[in-house]
């Protein structure tokens, strides 16, 4: 292994400029004579819009829905059976469905003057019943979002079984209800467009920060009726995505229409209560569900009816179906079962509509499937690690399809748990809590396992019929005349630190030191066509492009050396940064057989590629359904039964994402994951009014956890390669948001269970943690 190759923990290219306040965000962006525009947000949750009045002697700086005559809706459709499709249009039109919708857009010189301007602009709403809960969205409804559907229902699917022999004979059965909180995507930036109209090439020319910028062009497309190669998009330095970051903006069709209707740069930047309030949510879901089991723990089946929150539209490109669908199909995680039976509906509500924040739908199952191992575990009266081994999926059992068809490639998942069991010594932690402590807290411990689908494939998103479907992944790869090795890629880095591992991935190749290596991202006129960075896939499928390019790169090379050092390609090595004679000393560096094909062609051998020292390829796993990462996370907690505080004090987590490109990078990824994952379990929530206010607008009512809040975790490595892909590599940079939740409330419960306390929702924050504690001591004093 070289030292700079797969496997060595390299310092991130990237962070020179980062840490230099380099970087170049959209923020930073300036033109000659750009605009600025701010947009007239609904105020209400669901109403008709009974007209709009813009303010005397500004009616060319405001724009509504009827002024852009032939732009088309944001359409997302799923091609599952009984979807339910919604327009949305870029300014609403005749109807608001949530509030912070956007109504219409004002333009000035500044921001400040563009906000002064939209204040002015009055609109006259006719209010209608808000939508707020999702399960009564579909079965008693106040109103219906669409008019037209007749229901509140995206979709529904259905993966039925026969429990009735379990229910009469099953040891073990329980039920219960489980809800987790919408929550606000928080990057550090938040959105940004920046629009103009290049005469020269009638071209649109986009910035924008996005983690899609083919897919963004695509829907651009769409919507304002120019063919692609009208639009360029381009994503500079973006400062964070989790999946926010991941779909088609109204904004950004207003502002590629407004750019090309005055001919002028126009942008727009997401301020923070716009964030909060009028964009994206995620992670709000309700499982009504039962679990049988045999008396030692061993699971016979799960039943589910299960709800997710989709808010008021269908987003481009992933669709309202993308969450429950998935729950259907993921539920039953890495855990043998002989029945499973799951019913979920995609509920429409008047809340702005979801994306798949990281982790997707994972996180919401992994705590619903992990908080029930935990009860059976107290049912049959054993340790919750216990019973995890008895039903977890056996290393020799891979590869292994499960219940619902899911193809495990590799792994060892008993021993995840056995390794994390002993580095939190959870003997240890038992011994403590039958003391007690001295101010009262009560001591818990908790532990989830979950797996993680990553770099999803052809096989598998077809069957979808939403308006993307990833196919072969590309790489353009050229030895530049200096023997510096530029790539392009179509994926876009928002902190997967691609500049340094694909790097890393080209040493391993090439031998060339990672420094020499250039990275071109996130332009859809300089790279290949890809749809972007989502569902950890980036490092199995634009590491596996870019190793497909570099071996032809060093196959042209070695024909090009061989000719020059009079030796046959079969004895030469690619080693760093030259093309060595294998047992001798004679050797060419790259930068010189790259200055012979530029300037000194009367030298090439005369079969040599005429394709030269660039070129493109593609890559595709050999099993296309998705690796699997996997992991146990384990937790002890201090819970103040008189404040419902909770505190962590020690945090293990022992992960297995295949080959290892950069630990380093990868504790990096599973640090952030974990950090969000303890905002989910005891902090983060948007909660909505009856009336679908958002109740947390500002950071001051949504609460991220910050330095004091994170613990440092203690994260062990196992490496368990997946056959099918380059390295043996896996999708790892979702799985530490995944766990948390679960293992936190566990602990939380393991704490309190001697009050006779279950926490079933999270965030597990101190006013739910008081509100159990009571009812529970009201319940025993009943």
């Amino acid at each position: 292994m070289s030292d700079k190759g797969v496997g060595a923990s390299l310092l991130r290219k990237e962070d020179d400029r980062y840490m230099r306040g380099l970087g170049e965000f959209v923020g930073d962006l300036q033109r000659p004579g750009m605009l600025e525009v701010a947009f007239v947000r609904s105020p209400i949750a669901h109403g008709r819009i009974l007209g709009i009045a813009k303010p005397a002697g500004f009616e060319d700086r405001v724009f509504t829905m009827q002024d852009m005559a032939g732009v088309k809706p944001i359409r997302a459709v799923s091609g599952l059976k009984g979807f339910n499709p919604s327009n949305l249009w870029p300014l609403a039109r005749d109807k608001v469905r949530h509030v912070g919708e956007s109504v219409a857009m004002c333009v000035a010189r500044t921001r400040a003057e563009a906000e002064d301007i939209a204040s002015q602009v009055l609109v006259d709403y006719e209010t209608l019943p808000a939508v707020v809960d999702m399960v009564e969205a579909r079965t008693n409804p106040s109103a219906l979002v669409h008019e037209e559907w007749g229901n509140n229902v995206f979709l529904e699917t259905f993966v039925d079984a026969d429990f009735s022999e379990a229910k009469k004979t099953a040891p073990i059965r329980l039920r219960r209800h489980i809800r987790t909180a919408r929550q606000s995507m928080a990057p550090i930036e938040g959105r940004g467009v920046l629009c103009e109209w290049n005469t020269r090439l009638s071209q649109l020319e986009m910035h924008s920060s996005a983690q899609m910028p083919h897919i963004n062009r695509a829907g651009l497309s769409e919507c304002l009726g120019l063919d692609q190669g009208s639009i360029r998009v381009i994503a500079p330095d973006v400062g964070g995505g989790f999946g926010y970051k991941g779909i088609l903006l109204p904004e950004e069709v207003c502002l590629g229409w407004l750019a090309r209707r005055l001919g002028k740069p126009v942008r727009w930047i997401e301020d923070r209560r716009e964030q909060l309030v009028a964009n994206t949510n995620c992670r709000e879901h309700d499982y009504d569900i039962t679990v049988y089991a045999h008396a030692d723990g061993r699971l016979i089946g799960v039943d589910c009816d299960a709800t997710v929150d989709s808010g008021a539209y269908s987003l481009y490109p992933f669709s309202a179906c993308l969450e429950a669908a998935q729950v259907g199909s993921i539920l039953p995680g890495p855990y043998k079962m002989e029945r499973y039976r799951c019913r979920t509906w995609s509920a429409a509500t008047n809340k702005p509509g979801i994306l798949p924040y990281r982790g997707v739908a994972r996180t919401g199952v992994c705590f619903a499937i992990e908080l029930m191992i935990d009860a059976v575990a107290r049912a049959a009266k054993r340790e919750p690690w216990e019973v995890r081994l008895a039903n977890l999926v056996q290393s020799q059992d891979m590869p292994y399809n499960n219940i619902t068809n899911k193809h495990f490639d590799s792994g060892d998942y008993p021993e995840a748990v056995r390794k994390a069991v002993a580095a939190l010594d959870v003997p240890k932690w038992r011994e403590r809590q039958k003391k007690g402590e001295p101010d009262g807290r009560k001591i818990g411990v908790g532990i989830s396992v979950y797996c993680e689908q990553g770099a999803h494939g052809t096989s598998v998103y077809f069957g979808w019929g939403i308006p993307m479907v990833p196919g072969h992944e590309q790489c353009f790869a050229r030895l530049s005349p200096d023997g510096v090795l530029e790539l392009r890629i179509g994926a876009q880095s928002h902190g997967q630190s691609l500049e340094t591992t694909l790097a890393q991935v080209a040493n391993e190749i090439l031998g060339i030191d990672p420094a020499n290596v250039r990275l071109i991202h996130g332009d859809t006129a300089l790279t290949p066509y890809s749809t972007g960075t989502w569902g950890s896939r980036c490092m199995v499928m634009s590491g596996g492009a870019v190793a497909a390019a570099s071996k032809e790169i060093g196959k042209r090379v070695k024909q090009i050396a061989g000719k020059l050092l009079e030796v046959a390609v079969a004895d030469l090595v690619l080693e760093d940064g030259k093309v060595k004679v294998a047992g001798t000393d004679k050797s060419m560096t790259l930068a010189e057989v790259a200055h012979v094909w530029y300037r000194a062609p009367q030298l090439l051998p005369k079969d040599v590629d005429p394709g030269g020292l660039e070129a493109t390829a593609g890559y595709k796993a050999k099993v296309d359904t998705g690796t699997f990462s996997y992991a146990c996370h384990a937790v002890a907690v201090a819970v103040d039964p008189e404040l419902g505080h909770t505190e962590i004090l020690d945090y293990v987590i022992v992960e297995d994402g295949g080959t290892l490109v950069n630990p380093m990078v990868v504790d990096g990824q599973i640090c952030g994951g974990t950090a969000q994952g303890v905002g989910t379990a005891l902090y983060e929530e948007m909660p909505y009014d009856p009336e679908g206010q958002p109740l947390a607008s500002t950071l001051a009512d949504y609460i991220l956890p910050g330095p004091t809040e994170v613990p440092a975790p203690r994260i062990i490595h196992m490496e368990t390669p997946s056959p099918y892909t380059e390295f043996g590599q896996k999708g790892i940079g979702e799985g530490g948001a995944i766990a948390p939740p679960a293992a936190i409330v566990n602990a939380i419960n393991d704490a309190l269970q001697d009050l006779g306390v279950e926490i079933t929702e999270s965030p597990a924050s101190p006013r739910k943690v008081l509100a159990a504690i009571l009812a529970a001591r009201a319940k025993a004093a009943a």
